[in-house]
C-alpha cells in the first residue's frame, strides 16, 4: 500500500484513489481520522493541517465529478466579478454548471456547505476556462449567467459594470474581463431563460464605473431624473487628470461615492483628502459632494435630494440663505 499523503493531489485525497492503491475499506476511514485528515465531503479528504476553504471544496467536487464546472457566484469569486451585497448572502454555497443529462439539477449536501448544480443544454470549450486550478465558466458566460439569474436591475447592472471595468477587488487590480460586444452576444443567446430582462439591464451598464456603490448611485440618480457624466476627465490647475465618479458640468457639481473597502486605511484616507482638495482646483468645479456606500444603499432618497437641492442652488447663482457656495 502507498502512504496516503503520496496519493493526494493538491492536498486532496479521494477515497477511490486509496482503495485503488490497495487500502482496505475497513481500515481506511479509521486511519484517515486517526492521522488527522479532514473530511471535505463524502469521498474526499484534505491532508492534515490544510485550510479547507471554498476553493479546496470546489476542487474536491470537480475531482469527484469531472462534469461540474464552477459557475455563477463561485465563478464570480474566481474571476473577481463583484456582486451586490445581498447577492453574496449564500457565499458558502458552491455553484456549478453541467450539461443536462450528466448530473441531477439541484443541491448536493456536503459536510461544510451546500452545492447548487445548474444544468444547461450546451457548455462548449469557449464557455469554459481554467482559473486558479479550477474549471470555470469563462468571464462572458459567468457575467451572462449572473445577469440572467439576477434578482433585479441593480444586481444585474452591478455585475455588468464590474465585468466591463478596471477594478481593484480584494486588494488586487484587474483589467476589464469582457468587451461590451462579447457580453451582448452572450445575452443574445435565445435558449437561456432570463434573456429579455438581461438585455434591457445591459443597456444601463457603463464601462469604467468604479464600484458596486457607484453603480447603484448612478441607477438611483437615473430614477430621480438626474443625468450626470460618469468618470469624466477633469484637469487640476497643474494639468494632472482626475476622473470623478459623477459630474454635473452645467452646475460644476462633482459627486463622489466613498466605499469603506477601498478607502478604509490611513493611506487611503490621506489619498482621499488630497483628491478632494485637487478636485476643487479643477476649472469648472464649484462644489464637491461625497456620499458613503452605506448611504447609497440605505438612504438613496436622501442622497438624490441633497444632489438636486445643490444643483438648484448652483444653477440659480450659487447662493443659499445668503451664503455663497463655491
Amino acid at each position: 500500500m502507498y502512504e496516503l499523503v503520496s496519493l493526494a493531489r493538491g492536498g486532496v485525497l479521494l477515497t477511490v484513489w486509496a482503495l485503488a492503491a490497495g487500502w482496505p475499506r475497513g481500515r481506511l476511514a479509521g486511519r484517515l481520522r486517526g492521522d488527522g485528515w479532514q473530511r471535505i465531503c463524502r469521498g474526499a479528504w484534505a491532508v492534515p493541517g490544510k485550510e479547507v476553504d471554498w476553493r479546496v471544496r470546489a476542487g474536491a467536487m470537480q475531482l469527484l465529478r469531472p462534469e461540474l464546472v464552477c459557475s455563477h457566484r463561485t465563478a464570480a469569486a474566481l474571476h473577481r466579478i463583484e456582486l451586490l451585497a445581498d447577492a453574496r448572502a449564500e457565499a458558502d454555497v458552491l455553484e456549478f454548471t453541467a450539461c443536462r443529462g450528466k448530473v441531477a439539477h439541484g443541491r448536493i449536501r456536503t459536510r461544510a456547505a451546500a452545492v447548487r448544480v445548474h444544468t444547461t443544454s450546451r457548455l462548449t470549450d469557449g464557455d469554459c476556462s481554467l482559473r486558479r486550478g479550477l474549471r470555470v465558466t469563462a468571464p462572458a458566460r459567468t457575467a451572462g449567467d449572473l445577469i440572467r439569474a439576477a434578482a433585479g436591475r441593480e444586481a444585474a447592472v452591478v455585475v455588468a459594470d464590474s465585468a466591463l471595468s478596471h477594478r481593484r477587488v480584494a486588494g488586487l487590480r484587474r483589467g476589464p474581463l469582457v468587451r461590451p460586444e462579447d457580453l451582448a452576444a452572450e445575452l443574445a443567446e435565445p435558449r437561456r431563460p432570463g434573456g429579455p430582462a438581461a438585455r434591457r439591464w445591459l443597456r444601463l451598464a457603463v464601462p469604467g464605473t468604479g464600484s458596486p456603490a457607484e453603480t447603484v448611485a448612478r441607477l438611483r440618480m437615473h430614477d430621480a431624473g438626474l443625468r450626470p457624466e460618469t468618470q469624466p476627465t477633469l484637469h487640476t490647475l497643474t494639468g494632472r487628470p482626475l476622473h470623478p465618479d459623477f459630474y454635473f458640468r452645467a452646475a460644476g457639481l462633482v459627486v463622489e461615492i466613498e466605499g469603506f473597502a477601498y478607502h478604509g486605511t490611513r493611506e487611503a484616507h490621506e489619498r482621499d483628502v488630497r483628491r478632494f482638495n485637487d478636485l476643487q482646483t479643477c476649472p469648472g468645479v464649484r462644489r464637491v459632494l461625497r456620499f458613503t456606500a452605506h448611504e447609497v444603499f440605505t438612504h438613496p432618497t436622501r442622497m438624490t435630494t441633497t444632489i438636486r437641492t445643490t444643483l438648484n442652488v448652483l444653477l440659480r447663482g450659487g447662493h443659499e440663505d445668503g451664503v455663497a457656495l463655491t
